[in-house]
């Protein structure tokens, strides 16, 4: 099977999408993800960056939407990482927290562990499995033209949203973050208050 190549830009692509960073919490997926956010609010409050917890980005997110109904939370996720949340992504379309968005930034491969091809880079569509998820308000994002199309999915207030981004399986923002979890999680909560 072939493999499908992207062509933008993640460092470029992704605060595009994003536009203000103080418009939201954030909660993100494992390493790249999380140096697009960190570099991207300059490892602020109002963000919780997962380490070492793959696959939890969604159920965290999900569970910050619920907790504040009146702040826009986005969890942005790699495909990898989202693949291991199946189960939440449906969970997150039934409940349809109206504050949460979902970015998933697909790079087709699993960089974290060395470059393999993941089933993103084979075929598997993750915009299609969201909106089977339940989810009505979706894009995808894979070339420029496609942009103010995915911000304006990204920033819907009216239902739960989920953005697919196809990026080129380039290194994120070198960002060097905190990777202390819970003083990330008392750093939030602060915020919170």
């Amino acid at each position: 099977m072939m493999t499908i190549k992207y062509e933008l830009d993640r460092r470029e692509i992704v605060p595009a999408l994003i536009g203000n960073p103080d418009d939201f919490l954030f909660i993100t997926g494992l390493g790249g993800t999380s140096r697009d956010i960190s570099a991207l609010t300059k490892d602020g409050p109002n963000l919780y960056a997962l380490g070492g917890a793959m696959g939890a980005a969604l159920s965290t997110g999900l569970g910050l939407a619920l907790a504040q109904p009146t702040r826009q939370v986005m969890v942005v996720t790699g495909d990898g990482e989202l693949l291991m949340g199946m189960g939440t992504l449906a969970t997150i379309a039934v409940l349809n927290p109206p504050n949460l968005s979902v970015l998933c930034v697909d790079n087709g491969h699993y960089l974290e562990t060395g470059g393999q091809v993941a089933h993103t880079g084979r075929g598997t569509d993750l915009e299609m499995i969201a909106r089977g998820a339940g989810f009505n308000k979706t894009a995808v994002v894979s070339k420029q033209s496609e942009m103010s199309h995915g911000q304006a999915v990204l920033h819907d207030k009216d239902d739960v949203s989920f953005v697919l981004v196809r990026v080129r399986p380039t290194e994120p923002p070198i960002f060097k973050r905190n990777m202390d979890a819970s003083q990330a999680r008392l750093r939030m909560k602060a915020f919170l208050t």
